[in-house]
């Protein structure tokens, strides 16, 4: 049976927070799965249980699961709470000369590449679900297009490195994956409000919010950056310099997000120009090692719970056999649409790419769907749109972690 009354904000944290150290435990000691890849497989499994029990007639597992998720605003969680540090410790130890070299195909990939990718998906969905009896409306599969092409390095990077890609290859996917979160984030909003509003944006408004969330944010992101660079600099003490990086990084983004600029793009400035100039001239050796412990903490204790969550989310998943069919159907298409992205790019950028032969297998293979995903078709209205877009949604991330996830490394072994 649901608990009868609700809990706590500390009691919701300290159970999942319970729950990730359990399952990380239990991964390391007897699977050995990369750790974001086997919590997810485990708190999936722990989820089918539940779904099972149900069925036999034991509801208590599964109704007090639902309602911990029902407490558990995961789209807040994310988008509000974690996201934040996870994109400035993603881009802390990212080399700005390296993506200087591929600024203009990490560009095109996650600008240009997002939106087309978007448009390709938008049209394969609203060609072929009809055939299985799914009604959308092209509002909602250009919005399912925008939710599902923005790419998650979180757990295909470890696996490239282990695998000795070559760096090209892991400086592009990282490039890409930073910064199309938040265009995806920006189109997805773009798109949301015609859903609201039922008006359709003329191109100078489309263009203006654009230029002022995306460009906002990056231009915001250089300014926090700077006065956290200036503020590191004047200081030679470690745990003030620590509290700085982090109210920089929590309180930048809550303030880009208060004048409604992309926070996501602002957090990867902050995080370029701490990681690059400010470890370099900011920072003594104590003060960078502390540093760079800190957050490698927060990005693996923050991407175990968030694993977790996606795991767990799928009980509120209701699916039938039509709907398998169209999750399959759609990671088809997504794949699809990658492919004609990441192909168009190397293909025009080929010598600048300096890409060994068949890194288009890597590129496409490596572009994995994580938890940006997940919280964004959770901020659909309710209905029936919102329900199949969410199985879709799980379809893709599913496969893309479990399938993608655990291949890449073999494909990426075949380019040395």
């Amino acid at each position: 049976m649901a608990p009868a009354t609700s809990l706590s904000v500390l009691e919701i944290s300290a159970i999942f927070l319970s729950i990730t150290a359990l399952l990380t435990y239990v991964n390391h000691r007897f699977i050995g799965l990369p750790t974001t890849i086997g919590v997810m497989v485990i708190s999936m499994l722990l989820s089918i249980v539940a779904i099972f029990l149900g069925f036999l007639g034991f509801d208590e597992l599964i109704d007090y699961e639902v309602s911990l998720l029902d407490q558990l605003d995961f789209t807040e969680v994310l988008l509000d709470g974690m996201l934040s540090m996870l994109l400035f410790a993603g881009a802390l130890h990212v080399n700005v000369s390296d993506l200087r070299r591929y600024k203009l195909p990490i560009g095109i990939l996650a600008c240009v590449g997002t939106l087309l990718s978007t448009v390709i998906i938008a049209g394969g969905l609203y060609l072929l679900l009809p055939l299985l009896g799914f009604e959308l409306g092209f509002i909602w599969c250009l919005l399912f297009g925008a939710l599902i092409s923005p790419t998650d390095p979180i757990a295909v990077m470890g696996i490239l490195q282990s695998a000795g890609a070559p760096k090209s290859i892991e400086t592009v996917i990282a490039g890409e994956s930073l910064f199309n979160d938040g265009i995806g984030v920006v189109i997805f909003v773009l798109l949301l409000g015609v859903l609201s509003s039922g008006d359709i944006p003329t191109t100078y408004h489309v263009a203006h919010s654009l230029a002022v969330e995306a460009g906002g944010g990056i231009i915001f992101g250089l300014v926090i950056g700077a006065i956290l660079y200036y503020l590191l600099k004047s200081i030679d003490s470690y745990q003030e310099e620590v509290l700085l990086t982090l109210a920089g990084v929590l309180g930048g983004y809550a303030l880009a997000s208060h004048w409604h600029l992309s926070g996501p793009l602002a957090m990867v400035m902050i995080g370029l120009m701490i990681g690059n100039h400010g470890r370099s001239m900011a920072m003594s050796d104590k003060t960078r090692h502390y540093v760079d412990l800190f957050w490698e903490l927060i990005d693996e204790i923050l991407n175990a719970i968030l694993f977790v969550l996606i795991g767990l989310e799928v009980v509120m998943i209701t699916f039938s056999s039509n709907l398998f069919i169209a999750g399959g159907l759609t990671i088809l298409i997504a794949l699809l649409a990658r492919l004609v992205v990441v192909g168009v790019t190397t293909t025009t950028f080929n010598k600048q790419l300096e890409l060994p032969s068949g890194a288009w297998k890597v590129l496409t293979w490596g572009g994995l769907r994580g938890g940006i995903s997940v919280a964004l078709v959770l901020q659909l209205p309710d209905g029936a749109q919102r329900d199949i877009l969410l199985a879709l949604t799980y379809a893709v991330v599913v496969f893309s972690i479990l399938i993608q996830g655990l291949s890449i490394g073999k494909v990426a072994r075949t380019l040395r």
